[in-house]
């Protein structure tokens, strides 16, 4: 008899500039990801609520942003948008267990896209770093409107220990004391930054 295998996690990544056109980038990136994973009915909510986010990095940091796109199990997805500011807005501070916030006042200036994020979301919250210049994370959950939402774990994955990190740093190490050219040096440098942002800083599901 032929099985029908369950679907699985899957995850994508996207590296965006400190630019006016990032929020863009990242809804049409969104949506063609979503649409091809057959969860059109929730792409115009998280399309939104991602732009929203990648608005309030552009807005309130001077540098790039990461997004990160995870479902599980096809009825729940999550995104998260890290940037270079560790401080965490109010209204993340607070988070789904803690109650609605209050309105907006009516001449605030901010604070009101991440309002759709209240009404719209799941479940959202943030993540802060041990070390401050590693900024933060803020993030949210929709769920399948016809199927019952889980919510979910995220781990973190400590350096300590991890063998990628002592090979990257080796081989940046061997590149400064070789008086190898500036490009390649500063590429090893890069290298070990976006390990250590990606497997160590965004959060990674825990899937069991």
């Amino acid at each position: 008899m032929a099985t029908v295998s369950p679907p699985q996690p899957w995850s994508y990544l996207l590296e965006l500039p400190r630019d006016t056109r990032a929020p863009g980038i990242a809804r049409v990136t969104l949506q063609a990801v979503l649409d091809s994973h057959a969860l059109s009915e929730i792409a115009e909510k998280a399309t939104l609520l991602t732009s929203e986010l990648v608005t309030n990095a552009h807005l309130h940091t001077d540098g790039p942003c990461t997004l990160r796109l995870h479902c599980r199990e096809g009825d729940r997805i999550r995104v998260n948008v890290w940037d270079t500011n560790p401080v965490v807005p109010a209204f993340f501070r607070r988070g789904r267990d803690q109650g609605a916030t209050t309105e907006p006042a009516a001449h605030a200036e901010a604070g009101r896209g991440l309002r759709f994020v209240e009404l719209w979301a799941d479940d959202w919250g943030s993540h802060t770093y041990d070390r401050r210049r590693f900024g933060k994370t803020l993030w949210f959950e929709l769920a399948h409107p016809q199927r019952k939402p889980k919510k979910s774990t995220p781990r973190w994955i400590s350096p300590a220990g991890c063998t990628d990190c002592v090979e990257l740093e080796g081989e940046r190490r061997k590149a400064v004391a070789e008086k190898r050219a500036l490009e390649e040096i500063q590429d090893a440098s890069i290298a070990i930054r976006s390990h250590f942002r990606d497997t160590h800083l965004l959060p990674q599901w825990d899937v069991r």
